[in-house]
């Protein structure tokens, strides 16, 4: 009876361990994808923590760039169930406000918006990624350009359907216009999107120079 008790309980040991083990193991399994998802939070967290400002940052996200993403519910929807082109222009102004704050360190408010163009429609379901982006500095001013892509979440697929450029005033606290940081362009990219932001800007000056006619 004893030698039966003994291997009973040498059983129970090797359960016991089996299950602390599994439960190690699915804790770690946890923490490597936490770690894995929120990889750009615990480097900001990290840098924070050393006592870095935002400026410090450069290696962990560019500050003049920002992408947001909304799922489209029903409450956008327009009669045909697509979502309705006022909110859309909402959240664009919003993306754009963001983007260039957070760009110029200080408060900004819309001067103009040059163009939006509407491609395709968005269904309401859709989930929805803002891609913004700095593309010319001045004084003053700059310009956001932003494109919208929609994602079927179900069918898995993705389309660009606006694209927008919104020029933007930095203020204040007393609400006059304030420096603006340079644009380091460091890429061919960056350095198209400058020039075709700087043409889009002399049109619209001259065009308001012109003399209206009465």
């Amino acid at each position: 009876r004893g030698r039966e008790a003994g291997d009973f309980t040498k059983s129970n040991n090797k359960v016991a361990r089996g299950l602390y083990l599994a439960k190690i193991s699915k804790k770690l399994k946890k923490l490597f994808l936490f770690v894995i998802k929120n990889a750009n939070l615990l480097k900001i967290l990290y840098y924070l923590r050393k006592g870095s400002t935002m400026d410090n940052l450069e290696n962990v996200f560019d500050i003049k760039s920002l992408t947001m993403s909304i799922l489209m519910t029903p409450t956008v929807a327009n009669f045909k169930g697509r979502v309705h082109g006022g909110d859309l222009l909402k959240l664009l102004d919003q993306v754009a406000y963001a983007c260039a704050s957070r760009y110029c360190g200080q408060y900004v408010v819309t001067l103009s918006v040059d163009s939006v163009t509407f491609k395709y429609p968005i269904e309401v379901g859709s989930l929805v990624t803002f891609l913004a982006s700095v593309n010319y500095t001045g004084n003053s001013s700059l310009e956001v350009g932003i494109k919208v892509i929609a994602e079927d979440i179900h069918k898995r697929t993705v389309m660009h359907t606006n694209s927008a450029y919104f020029s933007m005033v930095c203020v204040d606290s007393n609400g006059k216009p304030a420096k603006v940081p340079p644009l380091e362009l460091r890429t061919p990219a960056d350095q198209r999107r400058f020039e075709e932001a700087k043409k889009r800007k002399e049109a619209r000056l001259s065009l308001s120079k012109k003399p209206k006619k009465h």
